[in-house]
C-alpha cells in the first residue's frame, strides 16, 4: 500500500485531519486542535441546558454602567454638532486619546503624546492582538506566567509565536491543613525560560485568574530578565483591572512607585528604563461595568505604537466613534465625587471589596479554601478558590476523569468535573481552572484543586450562590453515612 489503510479508523481520522489542514488558512492551521470547543462554549452550552440560579462564571458585571457613563453615551449620541456617528481617526478618536494621554501622563510620571503614543482598539483583547502581530515572527517565543488568561495562548500562536510558560508557585499558608495562599514568581525560573528568542513577556497585574498583584520586587525581576533577551523584547502589560485593587499591598516597599490615581497599582512602564520596552494595555469595560462597549487602548513609546498605527487600518478602520466619544466624556466625570465617595474609583473599590467579602464568606462555609486578604494583596474580581476535602468527597467519582473534548487533554479532571456538577446539581456556574494552565501542567494535576469564581455580580446573585452552596452540607452528610454505618457495625 502507498497510502495508510482506510480500514483503520485512526488512520482514516488522521487522513481527514491532514486533508482538512490542506484546505484552511494559515491562522486556522496555527491554532490547530485548539480551534475546537473551549471552556466558554462548553459551559455556555451547559448554562442553556440547565437552570442557573447564580452565574459566577464569565467576568462581566450583571448591572448597568454608572449613570454618568450612560448620560455621556446619550449626550454623545444626540450631539448634532459633533455627530459621532461616522468614522473617526483610525489611530484613536481625538477627544479620547487626549483624555487618555492626560491620565497616563500622571500614571507614568511623564508627558504622553496623544497622537504618537496612544492607539485605541476594539477592546483590550484586540490591543493585545495588534501588539503581538507587530512584535512576533514565526519562531519567536513569548513568556506567559502560568496560570494565565486563556486567550493569551492562541493570540501568541496566531502571531506565529511559541508560548513559553513560567509557572507561578502556589505557596500555601499552612503545611498541615488545606488553606489559601500566595502565587509567587520564582525569578530563577523566569531567567531560565527567557532567551534571545524571547520577543515578548505578557504581564497581567492584577492577574486573571488568581487575583494576584505582582509585587514591585517581582516586576523588578521581570525587568532584570529583559537583559537576558534581545534588545527587541517587549513587556505587554495587561492592566484592565488596575482600578479594582481591593486589597493593596501592605508593605510600603512593595508600593513604591504606585500610581497616584490607582492605589496599590504599579504600572510596569513606570519602572526605571522600562518605558521604551513596554506596551501598556487596558480598556474601559471592567472599570465602567461596560464590557460590551469594547474600547481598549495601547500606551507606549512612539517607535512601538507607530507599528500598531500602521496595522490598524487593515484590521478595522476605527473603533466605535460613538463609544469613544462617550468614554472621553465619562473619564473626567469619574474623578468627581460619586455616591458619597471621593470619586467613582473610590466607590468602585469599596463596592468590590464588599462583594469579595460576601463571596469569601460563602465559599469558606462551603468548604473552599480562599485567600486571606489581610495578608495577601488582591485585585480584579475573581477568587481562585481551592477545593476542600469535603467537596472532593461529595463529588461523585463517576464524573471525574471522563472524556470531554473541550477540557485540556480531552479529560474532565477534578476541577472541570466539579464545575459541571455544580451547574447540574446546584445551579451555580463557576469556571474550572485547567483552561488557565498549559495542557501538560493540567494533565499533571497542577489545576485539579482550583476553580475560578467571579464576584462582579449583584448581591442577590452572590447570595443565591451562598444559599445553594450552603445546601451542600446535605451532600457532605450523605458521603459520611456509609462511614457511620461501618463504625456502628464494629
Amino acid at each position: 500500500f502507498t497510502q495508510p489503510c482506510c480500514s483503520n479508523p485512526q488512520n482514516r481520522l488522521r487522513q481527514l485531519r491532514m486533508s482538512e489542514n490542506d484546505n484552511v488558512g494559515e491562522a486556522t492551521q496555527r491554532l490547530g486542535q485548539m480551534a475546537g470547543p473551549t471552556v466558554w462554549t462548553a459551559f455556555g452550552q451547559l448554562a442553556q441546558e440547565h437552570t442557573i440560579d447564580s452565574n459566577l462564571g464569565q467576568g462581566f458585571p450583571d448591572w448597568t454602567p454608572p449613570k454618568f457613563a450612560l448620560d455621556s453615551l446619550v449626550e454623545a449620541a444626540l450631539d448634532m454638532q459633533q455627530s459621532p456617528h461616522q468614522y473617526t481617526r483610525t489611530e484613536g478618536h481625538p477627544a479620547l486619546v487626549k483624555q487618555l494621554a492626560e491620565r497616563y501622563s500622571i500614571h507614568m510620571k511623564r508627558q504622553i503624546d496623544p497622537m504618537k503614543e496612544v492607539a485605541t482598539s476594539v477592546g483590550a483583547s484586540q490591543a493585545l492582538y495588534l501588539s503581538l502581530q507587530t512584535l512576533v515572527k514565526p519562531g519567536d517565543e513569548v513568556i506567559l506566567f502560568e496560570p494565565f488568561f486563556d486567550l493569551y495562548v492562541n493570540q501568541v500562536k496566531l502571531a506565529g509565536g511559541t508560548p513559553v510558560y513560567v509557572p507561578l508557585k502556589f505557596v500555601s499558608y499552612s503545611d498541615t491543613e488545606l488553606s489559601g495562599g500566595d502565587w509567587v514568581l520564582d525569578p530563577q525560573v523566569l531567567k531560565e525560560k527567557v532567551s534571545t528568542k524571547t520577543k515578548a513577556i505578557i504581564l497581567n497585574s492584577p492577574h486573571n485568574p488568581t487575583g494576584k498583584i505582582f509585587t514591585r520586587g517581582e516586576m523588578e525581576h521581570i525587568a532584570e530578565a529583559l537583559e537576558l533577551t534581545g534588545p527587541d523584547c517587549v513587556v505587554l502589560s495587561d492592566e484592565v483591572y488596575k482600578y479594582i485593587v481591593h486589597a493593596p499591598p501592605k508593605e510600603p516597599s512593595q508600593r513604591k512607585g504606585e500610581s497616584s490615581l490607582c492605589e496599590g497599582h504599579i504600572h510596569f512602564a513606570s519602572l526605571p528604563g522600562m518605558w521604551d520596552r513596554t506596551i501598556t494595555i487596558s480598556s474601559a469595560g471592567k472599570t465602567f461595568s461596560a464590557t460590551g462597549w469594547q474600547v481598549g487602548w495601547c500606551i507606549g513609546p512612539a517607535h512601538l505604537i507607530s507599528r500598531i498605527h500602521r496595522v490598524l487600518p487593515y484590521v478595522q478602520f476605527c473603533a466605535s466613534t460613538l463609544i469613544q466619544e462617550a468614554l472621553a466624556r465619562s473619564l473626567p466625570k469619574a474623578d468627581l465625587p460619586y455616591e458619597g465617595y471621593e470619586s467613582y474609583y473610590h466607590y468602585l473599590k469599596s463596592k468590590y471589596t464588599r462583594k469579595r467579602d460576601l463571596l469569601v464568606s460563602a465559599l469558606t462555609e462551603a468548604g473552599f479554601a480562599v485567600p486571606d486578604y489581610e495578608r495577601t494583596p488582591g485585585g480584579g474580581f475573581f477568587i481562585f478558590a481551592r477545593i476542600g476535602e469535603r467537596m472532593k468527597n461529595a463529588l461523585p467519582a463517576e464524573v471525574v476523569n471522563i472524556p470531554n473534548v473541550a477540557a485540556p487533554g480531552g479529560v474532565a479532571r477534578q476541577d472541570w468535573a466539579l464545575c459541571e456538577w455544580l451547574i447540574k446539581e446546584k445551579g451555580v456556574l463557576c469556571i474550572p481552572s485547567s483552561p488557565f494552565f498549559s495542557k501538560e501542567r493540567a494533565m499533571e494535576g497542577a489545576s485539579d484543586e482550583f476553580v475560578r469564581i467571579a464576584f462582579c455580580k449583584t448581591d442577590e446573585t452572590i447570595q443565591a450562590a451562598a444559599t445553594a452552596l450552603g445546601m451542600m452540607e446535605e451532600d457532605f452528610d450523605k458521603t459520611l453515612e456509609p462511614v457511620n454505618m461501618t463504625l456502628k457495625s464494629e
